[in-house]
């Protein structure tokens, strides 16, 4: 079924495109859920399927790059075939990878179906937030819709672990795939009876097989040498990281030079000529950078310097995810009193107040003062999560739409990922440097360097110590902990300082496409409906 109507400018949304928003919110809570999960799944599937070290990494991190390798591919794709019936095969492929998950018999088998659900998680958010973008075209309504979109994105995770826990302690390991298998199948059903589907109604010519081929080139090798570099610091896999860094640089600038030379290209480059485009695209990426990052660290110190068990650790943790879904969730309310603009500014004030406070907290081993300043931070973002999507997918024509969304997610996970990998490394090298000289001699070589790497590894090696040496130890490498949390707290609200600034002075210029004598785009957008109507009864864009 098909509401051409909705693709009018303004139109106001009826009941069928709210129940509709709920079918679409279900795969993103799913998602974000699922992410979730599997870090506390993961010691049990490792004992039943006696998986190696490199083999847990894979079965965690191929997710991650499959997702993000192609999501432009996905949202380019599904302006061109329909995003409805993307969506709908994504879903589809997404239940069958769930299954082949939950009853997987080896490594290799887990592996290869975590790498099909990235693949076909791919095709689910870009679908769901363009097919939002066509159902709410009044600007206050799609606010709203997307805010309650990101909730159930970020509030996925932040139950995730509530979830997980639950059914470990019921059910096996296999259980926690098994979520996404009924969630699929309502959508498969509702969807066509609630989702309108779109395409765009130019002649786009077939998809640039060579542009897919670049893109996974450009992306993959460089969220690895990220990854690799946050995680061997100065080891021997530190070449091969660099050089997947430079083959992706390579292959993303011979991308760009591509997309330049395409009648139909998978990006549209014109768009990030558009300051509201551009600038919330960056503007996400760096916070959402800042964020992880800090809050990767926060976790630590929860986990180890609070020296809490995993459950408490667990509830501890609970109130960051709460911060963001609370931030995404109430900034359409805030609209009511203040303009977008000076939401989001706001809301990145907030943050920057908070990793300033983070800088000054955490020395006595106290965890609230940590918990609360990392919560407001996530708070703070909150509205430029929410607000940033609206306006990326709301400054591009509507037959853009797909390809926009694509590039709002990829923006927040290569900004997640350079942020862990950068703060994450960052954090790591003030650790040791703090760490210098304060390693008791009498322990074994390789207790030693691990003490000196993480504070996971000080905490053990004191464990082989007695006495006064041990607690010596441990206090040197919680200190030293602290002051890396410290650092990276500085650096992380230097960076949002500068998100605020730039959003605050970039946004408020006027965009082109908003200026007289701009062109409208050359050609409308159709839906089903129109397509098939007379060229004098469809619905103009």
């Amino acid at each position: 079924m098909t509401n051409a109507a909705q693709a009018v400018a303004g139109a106001k949304a009826g009941r069928r495109e709210w129940i509709g928003l709920g079918v679409l919110a279900l795969p993103t809570l799913l998602i974000a859920l699922d992410i979730g999960v599997l870090f506390l799944a993961l010691p049990q599937l490792s004992d039943d399927l006696g998986t190696s070290g490199t083999e847990q990494l894979w079965i965690t991190d191929i997710y991650g790059f499959m997702l993000a390798g192609f999501l432009i591919t996905m949202g380019n794709l599904g302006d061109r075939i329909g995003r409805r019936k993307l969506l709908l095969i994504g879903a589809a492929a997404f239940g069958a990878a769930s299954l082949l998950a939950a009853y997987a018999s080896s490594p290799g088998m887990l592996i290869a179906a975590r790498a099909l659900l990235g693949i076909a998680g791919a095709t689910l958010n870009p679908s769901t937030l363009a097919l939002i973008s066509n159902m709410f075209r009044d600007d206050r309504e799609r606010g709203i819709a997307i805010s309650l979109w990101a909730t159930c994105q970020f509030g996925g995770s932040a139950v995730g672990p509530l979830v997980g826990g639950l059914m470990l302690d019921h059910f096996w390991w296999g259980s926690v795939f098994l979520l996404g298998v009924p969630v699929m199948v309502v959508l498969l059903v509702a969807g066509p009876l609630l989702l309108p589907e779109y395409r765009t109604g130019r002649a786009s010519g077939p998809l640039d097989l060579i542009s897919v081929g670049l893109s996974l080139l450009a992306i993959l090798p460089v969220i690895y040498g990220v990854k690799e570099l946050a995680a061997g610091g100065a080891h021997s896999s530190t070449p091969l990281a660099l050089l997947s860094l430079a083959v992706g640089l390579g292959a993303g600038a011979v991308f760009l030079r591509r997309q330049r030379t395409l009648a139909s290209p998978l990006v549209d480059l014109r768009l990030f000529g558009r300051p509201a485009f551009s600038f919330a695209l960056a503007g996400m990426a760096v916070a959402s950078g800042a964020f992880a990052g800090t809050s990767f660290l926060t976790s630590q110190y929860i986990v180890t310097v609070a020296e809490l068990s995993p459950t408490a650790a667990g509830l501890w943790q609970a109130p960051t995810g709460g911060g963001i879904a609370a931030g995404v969730l109430l900034a359409p309310l805030f609209l009511r009193w203040v303009k977008p603009l000076t939401a989001m500014v706001g809301g990145l004030c907030v943050s920057f107040l908070a990793l300033l406070g983070l800088t000054q907290v955490g020395d006595d081993g106290s965890v609230l003062g940590v918990v609360v300043c990392i919560a407001l931070v996530a708070f703070g973002v909150g509205p430029l999560f929410a607000l940033g999507t609206g306006l990326v997918v709301g400054a591009v024509p509507v037959e853009k739409a797909g390809s926009a969304a694509s590039l709002s997610e990829s923006s927040n996970v290569l900004g997640s990922t350079l942020g862990l990998a950068f703060l994450g490394t960052l954090g790591a090298a003030f650790y040791r440097d703090e760490m210098a000289g304060q390693v008791p001699a009498s322990l074994p070589a390789p207790l030693a360097e691990a003490a000196q790497e993480t504070v996971a590894g000080g905490t053990a090696a004191a464990r082989e110590l007695s006495g006064g040496t041990a607690q010596d130890l441990v206090t040197a490498s919680h200190d030293a902990f602290t002051s890396s949390l410290h650092t990276v707290s500085w650096v992380a609200s230097a960076a949002v300082a500068a998100v605020a600034v730039a959003v605050a002075f970039k946004l408020r210029e006027k965009d082109p496409a908003e200026r007289p004598g701009t062109p409208e785009p050359a050609e409308p957008a159709r839906t089903e409906a129109t397509a098939a109507a007379p060229a004098a009864e469809r619905t103009e864009v």
